[in-house]
Protein backbone atom coordinates (compact mmCIF):
# COMPACT_ATOMS: atom_id res chain seq x y z
CA UNK A 1 0.00 0.00 0.00
CA UNK A 2 1.82 2.93 -0.96
CA UNK A 3 2.26 6.17 1.47
CA UNK A 4 -0.21 9.10 2.24
CA UNK A 5 0.46 12.42 3.68
CA UNK A 6 -0.94 13.41 6.69
CA UNK A 7 -2.04 10.06 7.67
CA UNK A 8 -1.51 7.59 9.89
CA UNK A 9 -0.69 4.79 7.78
CA UNK A 10 -2.64 1.40 9.32
CA UNK A 11 -1.55 -1.77 7.63
CA UNK A 12 -4.28 -3.96 5.76
CA UNK A 13 -4.79 -6.87 7.11
CA UNK A 14 -3.10 -9.57 5.26
CA UNK A 15 -5.23 -11.69 2.43
CA UNK A 16 -5.64 -15.05 2.99
CA UNK A 17 -3.92 -17.12 0.54
CA UNK A 18 -6.05 -18.92 -2.29
CA UNK A 19 -5.61 -22.48 -1.92
CA UNK A 20 -3.46 -23.73 -5.28
CA UNK A 21 -5.61 -25.94 -7.60
CA UNK A 22 -4.61 -29.30 -7.98
CA UNK A 23 -2.39 -30.21 -10.51
CA UNK A 24 -3.79 -31.62 -13.33
CA UNK A 25 -3.37 -35.32 -14.84
CA UNK A 26 -1.81 -34.08 -17.83
CA UNK A 27 0.84 -31.72 -15.64
CA UNK A 28 1.26 -34.48 -13.54
CA UNK A 29 2.00 -37.10 -16.63
CA UNK A 30 4.48 -34.39 -17.55
CA UNK A 31 6.36 -34.55 -14.85
CA UNK A 32 6.91 -37.93 -14.53
CA UNK A 33 7.72 -38.48 -17.96
CA UNK A 34 10.32 -35.55 -18.83
CA UNK A 35 13.09 -37.52 -16.78
CA UNK A 36 13.19 -40.20 -18.80
CA UNK A 37 12.68 -38.41 -21.82
CA UNK A 38 15.73 -36.80 -21.36
CA UNK A 39 17.48 -39.71 -21.10
CA UNK A 40 16.38 -41.39 -24.09
CA UNK A 41 16.83 -38.40 -26.33
CA UNK A 42 19.48 -36.37 -24.98
CA UNK A 43 17.88 -33.70 -23.77
CA UNK A 44 19.63 -31.44 -21.53
CA UNK A 45 18.20 -31.23 -18.52
CA UNK A 46 19.29 -29.39 -15.70
CA UNK A 47 20.37 -30.33 -12.24
CA UNK A 48 18.73 -28.25 -9.66
CA UNK A 49 19.99 -30.84 -6.67
CA UNK A 50 22.38 -29.03 -4.36
CA UNK A 51 25.90 -28.85 -5.89
CA UNK A 52 27.69 -31.98 -5.84
CA UNK A 53 30.53 -32.11 -2.74
CA UNK A 54 32.64 -34.43 -5.00
CA UNK A 55 33.89 -34.16 -8.42
CA UNK A 56 32.14 -36.06 -11.22
CA UNK A 57 33.22 -38.53 -14.03
CA UNK A 58 30.91 -39.63 -17.04
CA UNK A 59 32.33 -42.68 -18.48
CA UNK A 60 30.81 -43.02 -21.50
CA UNK A 61 30.89 -45.83 -24.29
CA UNK A 62 30.05 -47.05 -27.61
CA UNK A 63 28.14 -50.61 -27.13
CA UNK A 64 26.85 -50.90 -31.07
CA UNK A 65 27.14 -54.19 -32.18
CA UNK A 66 30.77 -54.73 -33.21
CA UNK A 67 31.89 -53.44 -29.90
CA UNK A 68 30.87 -56.74 -28.31
CA UNK A 69 34.89 -57.42 -27.46
CA UNK A 70 36.07 -53.77 -26.93
CA UNK A 71 33.17 -53.79 -24.56
CA UNK A 72 33.90 -56.76 -22.51
CA UNK A 73 37.22 -55.52 -21.62
CA UNK A 74 36.42 -52.53 -20.57
CA UNK A 75 33.50 -53.35 -18.01
CA UNK A 76 36.10 -55.87 -16.30
CA UNK A 77 38.03 -52.91 -15.58
CA UNK A 78 35.61 -49.68 -14.06
CA UNK A 79 36.95 -50.53 -10.58
CA UNK A 80 40.15 -48.71 -11.94
CA UNK A 81 37.82 -45.10 -11.57
CA UNK A 82 37.73 -45.52 -7.85
CA UNK A 83 41.15 -47.35 -6.97
CA UNK A 84 43.29 -44.57 -7.01
CA UNK A 85 41.12 -41.96 -5.04
CA UNK A 86 39.19 -44.10 -3.01
CA UNK A 87 35.59 -42.09 -1.87
CA UNK A 88 36.81 -38.99 -3.45
CA UNK A 89 35.13 -39.34 -7.38
CA UNK A 90 31.62 -39.99 -8.36
CA UNK A 91 31.17 -42.02 -11.99
CA UNK A 92 28.02 -42.36 -14.14
CA UNK A 93 28.12 -45.11 -16.70
CA UNK A 94 26.93 -44.20 -19.81
CA UNK A 95 26.43 -46.57 -23.17
CA UNK A 96 24.80 -46.29 -26.29
CA UNK A 97 23.72 -48.70 -28.50
CA UNK A 98 20.33 -49.42 -30.90
CA UNK A 99 21.32 -46.15 -32.25
CA UNK A 100 20.18 -44.27 -28.96
CA UNK A 101 21.40 -43.18 -25.39
CA UNK A 102 19.90 -46.21 -23.82
CA UNK A 103 21.69 -46.08 -20.15
CA UNK A 104 22.68 -42.86 -18.02
CA UNK A 105 23.43 -44.10 -14.38
CA UNK A 106 22.87 -42.35 -11.35
CA UNK A 107 26.72 -41.10 -10.26
CA UNK A 108 28.24 -43.37 -7.48
CA UNK A 109 31.62 -43.79 -5.56
CA UNK A 110 30.95 -47.26 -5.24
CA UNK A 111 32.63 -49.76 -7.59
CA UNK A 112 30.46 -52.69 -6.86
CA UNK A 113 27.37 -50.83 -8.33
CA UNK A 114 29.29 -49.38 -11.24
CA UNK A 115 30.36 -53.26 -11.93
CA UNK A 116 26.99 -54.76 -11.65
CA UNK A 117 25.27 -51.86 -13.54
CA UNK A 118 27.78 -52.54 -16.40
CA UNK A 119 27.81 -56.62 -16.31
CA UNK A 120 23.86 -56.07 -17.60
CA UNK A 121 24.93 -54.09 -20.41
CA UNK A 122 24.63 -55.59 -24.01
CA UNK A 123 25.67 -54.62 -27.05
CA UNK A 124 22.68 -53.21 -29.71
CA UNK A 125 23.13 -52.98 -33.23
CA UNK A 126 23.21 -49.52 -34.33
CA UNK A 127 24.41 -46.45 -35.12
CA UNK A 128 26.80 -44.23 -32.73
CA UNK A 129 25.08 -41.61 -30.01
CA UNK A 130 28.24 -39.44 -28.76
CA UNK A 131 26.32 -35.95 -28.75
CA UNK A 132 23.49 -37.11 -26.01
CA UNK A 133 26.80 -37.71 -24.00
CA UNK A 134 28.14 -34.68 -23.97
CA UNK A 135 24.87 -33.10 -24.16
CA UNK A 136 24.15 -34.62 -20.60
CA UNK A 137 27.54 -33.82 -19.35
CA UNK A 138 26.91 -30.29 -20.08
CA UNK A 139 23.83 -30.12 -18.02
CA UNK A 140 24.78 -32.23 -15.29
CA UNK A 141 26.73 -30.03 -12.25
CA UNK A 142 29.90 -31.20 -11.44
CA UNK A 143 31.35 -33.18 -14.13
CA UNK A 144 34.81 -32.51 -14.54
CA UNK A 145 35.97 -35.13 -17.08
CA UNK A 146 34.38 -36.79 -19.53
CA UNK A 147 35.97 -40.43 -20.68
CA UNK A 148 34.52 -42.06 -23.96
CA UNK A 149 35.63 -45.74 -25.48
CA UNK A 150 34.47 -45.64 -29.18
CA UNK A 151 35.79 -46.25 -32.70
CA UNK A 152 33.75 -44.39 -35.15
CA UNK A 153 31.49 -40.96 -35.70
CA UNK A 154 27.85 -41.08 -37.23
CA UNK A 155 26.58 -38.38 -36.08
CA UNK A 156 26.07 -34.11 -37.19
CA UNK A 157 29.87 -32.75 -36.87
CA UNK A 158 28.29 -29.55 -36.13
CA UNK A 159 26.60 -29.90 -32.89
CA UNK A 160 29.36 -32.07 -31.79
CA UNK A 161 31.84 -29.60 -31.89
CA UNK A 162 29.55 -26.55 -30.48
CA UNK A 163 29.15 -29.28 -27.46
CA UNK A 164 32.71 -29.33 -27.38
CA UNK A 165 33.55 -26.16 -27.17
CA UNK A 166 31.09 -25.60 -24.32
CA UNK A 167 32.68 -28.45 -22.66
CA UNK A 168 35.64 -26.09 -23.16
CA UNK A 169 34.55 -23.33 -21.80
CA UNK A 170 32.99 -24.76 -18.85
CA UNK A 171 36.23 -26.98 -17.75
CA UNK A 172 34.86 -30.35 -18.62
CA UNK A 173 37.55 -32.13 -20.32
CA UNK A 174 36.73 -35.17 -23.02
CA UNK A 175 39.33 -37.98 -23.36
CA UNK A 176 38.74 -40.03 -25.81
CA UNK A 177 40.27 -44.13 -25.76
CA UNK A 178 40.10 -44.44 -29.43
CA UNK A 179 39.64 -48.02 -30.85
CA UNK A 180 40.85 -48.41 -34.49
CA UNK A 181 41.34 -52.06 -34.52
CA UNK A 182 38.49 -51.71 -37.53
CA UNK A 183 40.09 -50.09 -40.57
CA UNK A 184 36.99 -47.88 -41.11
CA UNK A 185 38.14 -46.30 -37.51
CA UNK A 186 40.82 -44.41 -38.55
CA UNK A 187 38.82 -42.20 -40.76
CA UNK A 188 37.85 -40.59 -37.69
CA UNK A 189 40.57 -40.06 -35.94
CA UNK A 190 41.07 -36.41 -37.13
CA UNK A 191 37.77 -36.00 -35.64
CA UNK A 192 37.52 -37.42 -32.09
CA UNK A 193 41.30 -35.08 -31.66
CA UNK A 194 39.53 -31.54 -32.77
CA UNK A 195 36.32 -32.52 -30.21
CA UNK A 196 39.05 -33.15 -27.53
CA UNK A 197 41.38 -30.43 -28.45
CA UNK A 198 37.94 -27.90 -28.41
CA UNK A 199 37.13 -29.62 -24.48
CA UNK A 200 40.96 -29.40 -23.35
CA UNK A 201 41.30 -32.88 -22.97
CA UNK A 202 43.14 -35.71 -25.98
CA UNK A 203 42.75 -38.62 -27.60
CA UNK A 204 44.33 -41.94 -26.59
CA UNK A 205 44.80 -45.59 -27.78
CA UNK A 206 41.99 -47.99 -26.96
CA UNK A 207 43.81 -51.96 -27.24
CA UNK A 208 40.87 -54.36 -25.72
CA UNK A 209 43.69 -56.74 -26.02
CA UNK A 210 45.57 -55.09 -22.62
CA UNK A 211 43.25 -54.79 -19.93
CA UNK A 212 46.09 -54.02 -17.94
CA UNK A 213 47.09 -51.04 -19.76
CA UNK A 214 43.30 -49.73 -19.68
CA UNK A 215 43.41 -49.89 -15.88
CA UNK A 216 46.33 -47.78 -16.05
CA UNK A 217 44.99 -45.11 -17.93
CA UNK A 218 41.94 -45.04 -16.44
CA UNK A 219 43.07 -44.40 -12.97
CA UNK A 220 45.28 -41.80 -14.27
CA UNK A 221 42.27 -40.03 -15.65
CA UNK A 222 40.23 -40.81 -12.79
CA UNK A 223 43.05 -38.96 -10.44
CA UNK A 224 42.81 -36.15 -13.49
CA UNK A 225 39.52 -35.66 -12.33
CA UNK A 226 39.77 -34.98 -8.89
CA UNK A 227 42.96 -32.81 -8.84
CA UNK A 228 44.35 -31.48 -12.61
CA UNK A 229 47.28 -32.00 -13.84
CA UNK A 230 49.15 -31.00 -10.57
CA UNK A 231 47.72 -34.13 -8.60
CA UNK A 232 48.57 -36.26 -11.64
CA UNK A 233 52.13 -35.00 -11.44
CA UNK A 234 52.45 -35.46 -7.49
CA UNK A 235 51.46 -39.32 -8.34
CA UNK A 236 53.47 -39.63 -11.41
CA UNK A 237 55.42 -42.21 -9.48
CA UNK A 238 52.68 -44.26 -8.05
CA UNK A 239 50.68 -44.38 -11.15
CA UNK A 240 51.87 -46.48 -14.41
CA UNK A 241 49.11 -44.16 -16.45
CA UNK A 242 50.10 -41.11 -15.52
CA UNK A 243 52.75 -40.63 -17.28
CA UNK A 244 51.22 -41.12 -20.61
CA UNK A 245 48.03 -38.88 -19.62
CA UNK A 246 50.28 -36.01 -18.89
CA UNK A 247 52.68 -36.17 -22.48
CA UNK A 248 48.90 -36.30 -24.16
CA UNK A 249 47.28 -33.52 -21.91
CA UNK A 250 47.38 -29.79 -23.36
CA UNK A 251 49.76 -27.95 -21.10
CA UNK A 252 47.69 -25.76 -20.00
CA UNK A 253 45.08 -27.87 -18.51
Amino acid sequence: MPDKPNFVLVPDPAPEAEAPAPPSLLSRLRALVAPLTSVVTGTPRRDIATPPTRPRLIFGFDATASREPAWDTARTVTDALFGALPGELDVALAVHGGSRLHTFTAFTSNAATLRDRAAAITCRAGATRLLPILSRALAVQGVRVVIYIGDVFEESPAPARQHADAMGARGIRLIVLHDVADWQARRDAEFFADLARRAGGCVLPFDASSPDRLREVLGAVAVYAVGGTALLEAKRADLPGAALLLRHLPRDH
